[in-house]
């Protein structure tokens, strides 16, 4: 059976786009072909994050987690509906557009930290300046600004080689804020981790959120890094239960167990 989805449908439930919103998804699909047919792999995926916002989506293995993200950063197009950066339509364009709106407006950490091994951590932390033709010293209070927050300031001359796991997260964490993006979307950031160093990285996510008010999305499978979110959004199956949605987080980790417990998923 092949799906058609509506690009004007919304998904029950979900609120409706905001304007001002930095983050803005609008009945998003993405079908693939298996044997043949159509099937939808994100479905009718409608939400919005405001400024300061720090929401996590949580979703076991294969509930659609990588695709969707991979669709809010402009990685991939939707085969309907509109994702929207800080006013700016990614869903739209070609390559070239989207990795323009992705170099100026998004952030990213990732589980594997992604740095150059021949670079020293300052020179990865600055690689986005220099990508976007910027001077790293014309920056520099920036930068040193960030090294502080996020305790590297003594690794600077390093290169990734020496760095601890955690070390190399908060690296890539600086990496993703220095050229100052509306919305930085974290995939799996403590995956690779230990628990320990896992709970500093979140707790950095949460400190960043409130010091530089930035606009986070957290994507996991792990109840306790989805618990840090101001919003806990579920995925089951490609869509967003809305009603499931957790507010006015974070929450204690008991809670999203609760309510995977309640959704059976």
């Amino acid at each position: 059976m092949s799906s058609n989805p509506d690009p004007g449908a919304r998904a029950a439930g979900s609120a409706p786009s905001d304007g001002g919103a930095v983050l803005e998804a609008r009945s998003v699909f993405r079908l693939r072909q298996v044997d043949g047919r159509d099937l939808p792999i994100v479905r009718d995926v409608s939400f919005g994050l405001r400024r300061g916002e720090f929401a996590t989506i949580m979703g076991p293995s294969g509930s659609g987690k990588s695709t969707l993200l991979h669709l809010l950063a402009g990685l991939d197009r939707p085969s309907a509906g509109e994702v929207r950066v800080d006013g700016e339509d990614l869903s739209g364009g070609d390559e070239e557009h989207r990795a323009a709106i992705r170099r100026r407006k998004i952030g990213f950490i990732f589980q594997f930290f992604h740095l150059l091994p021949d670079l020293t951590v300052e020179e990865n932390i600055t690689l986005p300046l220099r990508i976007l033709g910027e001077s790293p010293r014309r920056h520099r209070e920036r930068v040193d600004s960030l090294c502080g927050l996020l305790g590297v300031e003594k690794l600077r001359a390093r290169q990734p080689a020496a760095l601890s796991g955690g070390e190399m997260q908060r690296v890539s964490i600086a990496r993703a804020l220095v050229t100052q993006p509306p919305l930085v979307l974290a995939d799996e950031p403590t995956g690779n981790l230990s628990s320990k160093a896992g709970e500093e990285v979140v707790a950095l996510l949460r400190d960043v959120c409130t010091e530089l008010q930035a606009t986070i999305l957290l994507v996991t499978h792990n109840p306790r890094d989805a618990a840090a979110g101001d919003r806990v959004l579920f995925l089951h199956d490609g869509a967003l239960l809305h009603h499931a949605e957790l507010n006015g987080g974070p929450f204690d980790v008991a809670d999203v167990f609760h309510r995977l417990q309640e959704l059976g998923v």
